[in-house]
């Protein structure tokens, strides 16, 4: 225990002796000594403006060194590492069509052109139109088999697409035409009457036998081509078949028209 009481004592004496003034500090001394840490040399300047100002430095920046390290940052010139240019791709695949954008507005009109230098000329005028409308005033009974049936009153046949001799209407233009056929029966008479197109029934006019006469009509629309014909005609069945007419009064018409060229 003596020994330990020895080691402690020689250890704390420099602190103790070290931490006594020896002598009445000056005004810049004790601005010196007051600043915890910090110990004045031998070497030190005796200025108290030195001091003081040693003393502040120190006070601010306890771990300041005597001079500042210079800041090393690294540089690389990046010029030294790229490469030459590489090759160019292959075209990529085209990408979908977008959005189809909003209509634009309409733009103004533009100023009228210069006329133009006159065409040569056309094709010889090809008739539009077809019309025909017959009657007849005579009346018919129909003998075994079938039979045409004949007109003889013209109410239009401008450009004799209508053969009257033979009883047929020629189709000039290929288009769709209409047709319409109107007979009067005979009294206790059956009337079978067919409208024909070229050597085929396309519709058929009926009446049963009565005690007295009536109006009967029939109506078709038919496509033709240049050519086709277009007729009626009567045919016996097991009754007897007639149409009535008179020399007064036109009891029996057949009429037709061109309603559309197939070309339009």
């Amino acid at each position: 225990m003596a020994a330990l009481g020895l080691l402690w004592a020689a250890l704390l004496l420099p602190l103790s002796v070290s931490g006594l003034p020896t002598e009445e500090p000056t005004s810049g001394e004790t601005a010196a000594s007051s600043s915890p840490g910090h110990c004045r040399r031998c070497c030190d300047s005796e200025d108290p403006a030195v001091l003081a100002d040693a003393a502040h430095v120190s006070s601010a920046s306890p771990s300041a060194l005597p001079y500042v390290l210079p800041e090393v940052r690294p540089y690389i010139n990046i010029t030294i590492l790229k490469g030459d240019k590489g090759d160019r791709g292959l075209l990529g695949s085209p990408g979908k069509l977008g959005r189809e954008g909003p209509r634009g507005d309409r733009g103004p009109q533009g100023i009228k052109g210069a006329k133009g230098q006159a065409g040569s000329p056309g094709s010889p005028c090809q008739t539009r139109f077809s019309a025909f409308s017959v009657g007849r005033k005579t009346a018919l009974h129909s003998s075994e088999g079938f039979q045409p049936l004949l007109f003889d009153t013209v109410f239009v046949n401008p450009d004799g697409h209508f053969d009257l001799a033979a009883g047929h209407f020629v189709a000039p233009l290929r288009g769709l035409y209409f047709f319409s056929l109107n007979v009067h029966s005979w009294n206790f008479k059956e009337t079978y009457v067919h409208v024909v197109h070229n050597d085929k029934a396309a519709v058929i006019l009926y009446a049963q036998p009565s005690d007295r006469s009536i109006m009967q009509s029939q109506s078709v629309m038919l496509a033709l081509a240049p050519g086709d014909r277009v007729w009626a005609r009567l045919f016996k069945r097991e009754r007897e078949n007639a149409v009535y007419s008179d020399d007064i009064d036109t009891y029996i018409t057949f009429s037709g028209h061109l309603i559309k060229p197939e070309d339009d």
